[in-house]
């Protein structure tokens, strides 16, 4: 008989959040609590509660009833995939509207648990925990828009400063502007003149949060071949997407490519959101524009955590997570990010703390497509490491954990590999990627893949800036011609001599 899957970490308990927002209710299914969480199960549905609530003061009638049956849905969703917890939060348009408690009594019925509507400083809070607990670290002002308010937030570190929730939600804008984006930028205009923690961020970056911005930035992906689909911390340039925004204030989205692979509904808020992201520009004057594909639901999430889970480097524990689930032997992925750390400092490789990390990532990744036929080893782990759902990581960064990957397995002389990555990569992030993976290339041939042998290979200066790669006399035996061949493979790329010698 077979037993259960192991692709799922086996002390992870599942937990539900639905969100249920102006614009779209979402049903989120985690397979636990944790540092970087990893989805069970997604689905959304674009209710639209908020659409004509400036005129009518109410819910949309139509929305209310489409809603309430997809709840049943998604409780029966939640009791499928067992989650042992089950959360639902509500922003601006159930807290503002005149029958909002009505809905949230009639959703508390059908769901079988007592709903948080979120206060406006509260959902403000939350989408700040999400950009917070997204990047490593964040330094900025986080914009979560939603269909009904958008929220601003000053961030730095682990701190969050001064916020502000304005009714410049999509929908409420659309309903405000009675469908003109021109008269939406005068409104943004001038309720942003209220935001006055705008000022403060200036030069710094801005953290775009919401499905609408996201859409946007997956347009602007088109329009400039980017490559690498991936939407979390996806950044635009101040000055680059300027034209591109005001393209789609204008409406002109029929010429945009990828358009329509955005829905209908979604389609006819972007005008609004980027004429708030224009006005938010003209504020600020940010240094960037990151996406971040984690806000509110994320932020909650993460407010469960303990301190020390909170403190926690959310690459590293995805990466370790990655290890447990795919590599041969964890224990070895994590002897390989320790010793590259002192193989990198041998040959007088000084790195940042995000190098750091990023080293030890692509370490504990290193072994993640053993069981992948040799010939595509390397292909299989750079697409996964490139597609992965990783968080505090930009994208150069996790160009150079693929590439460290790809060249490990498929050697580091090979100019084609992947030109894609390689447009991503710093020219200093690309060298110190085939630098790890030569010398990954070097010490795999020693320990087969398995724990106890890399500890006790050592780096000894020599004479004239030579390194020797010392093995102790117990394991002499693992000595050959591979191994000498992979070393004077590394010789060649450091310009420096390297010998392998026999301890006592």
């Amino acid at each position: 008989m077979i037993g259960n899957s192991q692709g799922r970490l086996q002390d992870r308990r599942p937990l539900s959040i639905i969100d249920i927002g102006s614009n779209s209710i979402r049903l989120v299914i985690y397979e636990g609590i944790a540092r970087s969480p990893t989805i069970l199960f997604n689905e959304k549905m674009l209710a639209g509660l908020g659409r004509g609530i400036v005129t009518t003061g109410k819910l949309d009638p139509d929305a209310v009833k489409r809603a309430v049956e997809e709840f049943r849905r998604f409780r029966a969703l939640s009791e499928q995939a067992g989650a042992e917890q089950f959360f639902v939060i509500a922003t601006a348009a159930a807290r503002e509207a005149q029958n909002g408690m009505d809905f949230i009594h009639r959703a508390e019925e059908i769901l079988g648990t007592q709903i948080r509507v979120l206060s406006g400083r509260e959902e403000a809070y939350y989408s700040a925990l999400g950009v917070i607990s997204g990047f490593h670290p964040a330094n900025g002002i986080a914009g979560d828009l939603g269909g009904g308010s958008l929220e601003l937030v000053d961030i730095s570190g682990e701190t969050i400063g001064d916020g502000i929730t304005l009714p410049l939600g999509g929908l409420r804008l659309q309903d405000m502007s009675k469908s003109s984006p021109a008269t939406a930028t005068r409104i943004a205009r001038k309720e942003l003149t209220r935001a006055k923690l705008l000022e403060a961020g200036q030069g710094r970056p801005f953290y775009a949060v919401g499905g609408t911005w996201r859409n946007l930035a997956r347009l602007h992906m088109n329009t400039i071949d980017y490559p690498l689909a991936v939407m979390h911390h996806y950044e635009m340039g101040v000055e680059s997407s300027a034209t591109f925004l005001k393209q789609v204030v204008r409406g002109d989205l029929d010429k945009i490519r990828g358009i329509e692979r955005v829905s209908k509904s979604r389609r006819a808020l972007l005008p609004y959101g980027a004429a708030v992201l224009q006005e938010i520009i003209a504020a600020q004057k940010p240094s960037k524009i990151i996406i971040s594909a984690l806000g509110v639901r994320e932020g909650f999430l993460y407010s469960l955590l303990s301190p020390g889970e909170q403190r926690s480097d959310p690459l590293i524990s995805a990466s370790e997570e990655l290890a447990l689930l795919r590599a041969r032997s964890v224990n070895h992925a994590h002897e390989l990010a320790e010793w590259t750390g002192s193989a990198f400092q041998a040959f007088g490789v000084d790195e940042t703390e995000d190098e750091a990390r990023y080293r030890r990532a692509a370490c504990l990744l290193a072994d993640i497509g053993w069981r992948a036929h040799p010939e595509y080893r390397g292909t299989q782990s750079l697409n996964i490491i490139a597609h992965a759902s990783f968080i505090g990581v930009d994208h150069p960064g996790r160009a150079f954990i693929a590439l460290a990957n790809m060249f490990r397995h498929e050697g580091v002389f090979d100019e084609a590999i992947s030109p894609q990555m390689r447009a991503l990569a710093t020219p200093r992030l690309l060298e110190r990627a085939r630098l790890l993976g030569a010398v990954l290339r070097v010490v795999y041939l020693f320990s087969a893949s398995m724990p106890g042998v890399i500890p006790t290979l050592k780096w000894e200066t020599r004479p004239g800036g030579g390194l020797a790669l010392v093995i102790p006399r117990l394991h002499a035996a693992l000595n050959g011609e591979r191994p000498a061949g992979r070393l004077a493979q590394l010789s060649r790329l450091t310009g420096r001599n390297l010998e392998l010698v026999v301890g006592d």
